[in-house]
């Protein structure tokens, strides 16, 4: 049977003419920070002190005494940052220039010094630009030229921390006979039987050529033998009645042992074991009325998305473990998201990150890694994503959660956009990838999937890439230009990236800038806004509708925050009601690699944002909206309440429309009975004598169930709202566990109060975000790990719209 020998211990850093204790998985800058050599690059500006360790050269070694009885051992890296030379008791073993890739080296019969010597990956990025020529991108740094995560080059919200280091794991494989060098189930489900095809291939040692193998299969009580017939075989596997893996929301998520034994004759060789799901998936892009379609059908059902992006969760992915993935997916899940796209300019995840989607039902939609930059297709980039992206389909297939594959993200809309065509001259820009190698694989390896060419991606050349109408959209005229209301002015079939920026939590701002205060113009907030005009464009979007905080940094704080959370709930609220047309939002984005100011729903600490609990309301399957009857902003037209109901059961209620003062007065009111049927909207045009057109003292109220939507005519600087009053008491929390109680009376109109529990304590944290209180009303926050606090500190951490 084959044995495993970890390389997990016993590595240093060569630095200098010192020797630095060395983590693996791990990379450089992190065992530079815990030798104290470099400063934390999170804080303040020391991310430009550090800029020096992407720029050159490092390496890693261990000495390595195991031996073994086996006929081969084979030193495995499962990832590798990026360009290395590996030596071996002084031979060398080979080269990589791939992030992305497992690599595998016949070690057998040595021992000794093992070192691993990194090239700096501007070198390498520069030696490859020289044979390929020159490529456009969206930044000045050549993330395109070598296959490493794009964004550790710096993106719009990331760091420029070009990292090198041996950051999956290491291991010594010692093997006789044959091992399983690659399994592939292709898992369908139709009516009530499960069907797995096991495609497997082995590689044998030179002994073991004409040895004959078996291979066993066994999957939710079904077990199937068969013999190899040369290095490949395919066994078939029937489940009757297998429970249907479902998205969140939709039904459970069942989960099976799918286990494959190779043997001869003297018993078990080597073993593979995965959980797999039962269930189909496609996506609908027939053309209709409206243009052409983009639907997510699980199980034969059409699913509205409910999605979110995904960024690699640390610049330094060695530091995000298994837990730390389960719980950012965990406050996903929370959010009602159903999907998470991860975004082609970061990585391929660990397996945690896709078992943790599995048990919690969330759809991934993985893109292939390309992201805002036209790609040479000559050698040697060409073979080396060819072979990447073999590993990672094979990789990650038994995963029931991933449902589509996407061939990048951007570079067919920057082709056509972004003054690209007339510079490439004819040159190659990664076309041939999109249209040709990848769906070519795909197809190949695993054809229970659909594969879509790129986001945005219209379906073909004969639309802009970019058209709302056909295929998936991004949707970013809005955030760099215009109010968030234009949200509004259009129903893309599926909106693949749209988003809204936010500084993160206060606790998060203190920690990443010791020692300044805080100000929206300050030197460190300044640092870690990386958009371009983040900072202009925020503010644009409070002066279109409150008054300019006047240097009140707090004031500006919560308004940002509150206009992110307002931004992204009016494009989803508006979309949704246009189901089945639309088919889903992603939202840019949910997590964050560092402290930043961003579009992220959870900060770079783990903090959610209002946004957080904004997604949660507006992801809910049952939802109220009011909007404008039409594009505009509403002023004299007519409104429209729409009653979304995305769950499994029809929704039969009562919606109570209520014309109210900013007094707090009852002006009118009517009650209207709605049934929605399963997954459908009903979209009714609100009475008109009940919309307050262009009122500065009247807004619209629709209530049903615990539910709310509000409506109101004018900008907040333009409506009249009284000087907000409420009363705060404090009290235990019915669990005890020194949780609290805030319990919050009205008496005015208190329009999106929101209590920053991180400003009590930094590890405090409120079950609500934002919520708006009718005069008489009342609210009940709960808040974690605050200790002992006075209605006094509470106030202090709690923020209203109508505040003077």
């Amino acid at each position: 049977m084959k044995d495993i020998t970890p390389l997990t211990e016993g590595w240093n850093l060569r630095y200098d003419q010192a020797l630095l204790p060395a983590s693996v998985p791990g990379c450089v800058h992190t065992d530079l920070l815990a030798a104290d050599v470099i400063p934390d690059p999170f804080l303040d500006r020391n991310e430009t002190e550090v800029a020096w360790v992407g720029r050159r050269a490092w390496t890693y070694l261990t000495d390595v005494s195991h031996r073994s009885a086996h006929e081969r051992t084979d030193l495995v890296f499962d990832g590798l940052d990026t360009a290395a030379r590996i030596t071996f008791d002084g031979r060398e073993l080979g080269t990589t220039r791939n992030m992305h890739r497992t690599h595998r080296f016949d070690a057998t019969g040595l021992t000794g010094r093992l070192e691993v010597r990194f090239a700096s990956a501007y070198e390498e990025a520069e030696a490859v630009r020289a044979l390929t020529g020159d490529r456009p991108n969206v930044y000045p740094e050549p993330f395109q030229y070598i296959r490493k995560m794009a964004c550790s080059f710096g993106w719009d919200w990331g760091p420029t921390l070009v990292t090198a280091g041996i950051w999956r794991p290491v291991r010594l494989e010692h093997w006789s006979t044959a091992r399983l060098a690659s399994v592939r189930p292709l898992v369908t489900a139709d009516g009530a039987t499960g069907t797995v095809e096991v495609r497997l291939r082995v590689e044998r040692t030179a002994s073991g050529a004409g040895a004959e193998l078996r291979a066993r299969a066994t999957v939710a009580g079904a077990e199937t033998e068969v013999r190899l017939e040369g290095d490949e075989a395919v066994l078939r596997l029937t489940a009757d009645r297998p429970r249907l893996w479902w998205p969140r929301g939709y039904g459970d998520q069942p989960l099976y042992d799918l286990d494959i034994t190779l043997l001869d004759a003297t018993g078990p060789l080597d073993t593979w074991h995965r959980r797999i799901g039962f269930r189909t998936v496609e996506v609908d892009r027939a053309p209709d009325e409206h243009g052409t379609g983009f639907t997510l059908v699980v199980n034969g059902v059409r699913v509205f998305a409910r999605g979110v992006n995904w960024i690699p969760d640390d610049v330094f992915p060695s530091r995000v473990t298994p837990e730390r993935y389960r719980t950012r997916l965990r406050q996903a899940a929370d959010a009602n998201v159903d999907l998470v796209r991860i975004w082609g300019g970061g990585i391929y995840e660990d397996e945690a990150f896709y078992d943790a989607c599995d048990e919690l039902g969330l759809m991934v939609w993985q893109d292939f890694l390309f992201a805002c930059a036209a790609y040479p297709e000559e050698q040697p980039l060409r073979g080396e994503i060819e072979a990447e992206a073999r590993d990672n389909v094979v990789r990650l297939m038994p995963h029931p959660s991933l449902v589509l594959w996407n061939g990048n993200n951007e570079n067919l809309w920057g082709f056509r956009d972004w003054d690209w065509e007339e510079p490439l001259a004819g040159d190659s820009w990664g076309e041939g990838y999109y249209l040709g190698v990848l769906p070519r694989i795909v197809a190949e390896l695993d054809p229970t999937r659909a594969y879509t060419a790129g986001s945005p991606w219209s379906g073909s050349w004969d639309h802009h890439p970019n058209d709302p109408a056909h295929g998936t959209h991004h949707s970013w005229e809005v955030w760099n230009r215009q109010d968030y209301a234009e949200y509004r002015a259009d129903v893309p079939r599926f909106v693949a990236e749209f988003g809204w920026q936010a500084p993160p939590a206060m606790a998060t701002l203190r920690r990443a800038l010791p020692g300044e205060e805080p100000a929206a113009d300050s030197p460190g907030m300044l640092h870690h806004q990386k958009a371009e005009d983040g900072n202009g464009k925020l503010d644009r979007g409070i002066a279109r509708h409150f008054a300019p905080p006047e240097g009140d940094f707090d004031r500006w704080h919560y308004l940002t925050q509150l206009v992110q959370a307002r931004a992204v709930a009016t494009g989803i609220e508006h979309w949704r009601s246009h189901w089945p047309v639309c088919a889903g939002t992603v939202v840019w984005q949910l997590n964050d690699c560092w402290p930043v100011s961003s579009w992220a729903a959870i900060d770079g600490d783990g903090r959610p944002k209002p946004l957080h609990h904004e997604l949660r309301r507006v992801y809910a399957d049952r939802l109220l909206t009011l909007h404008p009857d039409g594009d505009g902003d509403g002023a004299g037209a007519g409104v429209v309440l729409a009653v979304i109901n995305q769950s499994a059961t029809p929704w039969r209620t009562e919606v109570t429309l209520s014309r109210t003062g900013a007094d707090g007065a009852l002006n009118g009111r009517e009650v209207r009975e709605v049934t929605v049927a399963a997954r459908s909207v009903v979209r009714l045009a609100v009475p008109a004598g009940l919309v307050p057109a262009g009122s500065a003292t009247e807004f619209l109220v629709a209530d049903a169930e615990g539910l709310r939507a509000t409506w109101f005519p004018v900008p907040d600087k333009e409506f009249d709202y009284p000087e907000p009053s409420f009363d705060v008491t404090v009290e235990p929390a019915p669990d005890g566990g020194g949780n609290v109680r805030v319990v919050v009376n009205a008496h005015t109109l208190v329009r999106d109060l929101l209590l920053q529990a991180d400003r009590l304590d930094p590890a405090a944290a409120a079950d609500r975000g934002l919520v708006t209180l009718l005069p008489g009303e009342q609210a009940v926050i709960g808040i974690d790990g605050c200790g002992d606090v006075s209605a006094d500190d509470v106030r202090a951490a709690l923020f209203c719209v109508g505040t003077k």
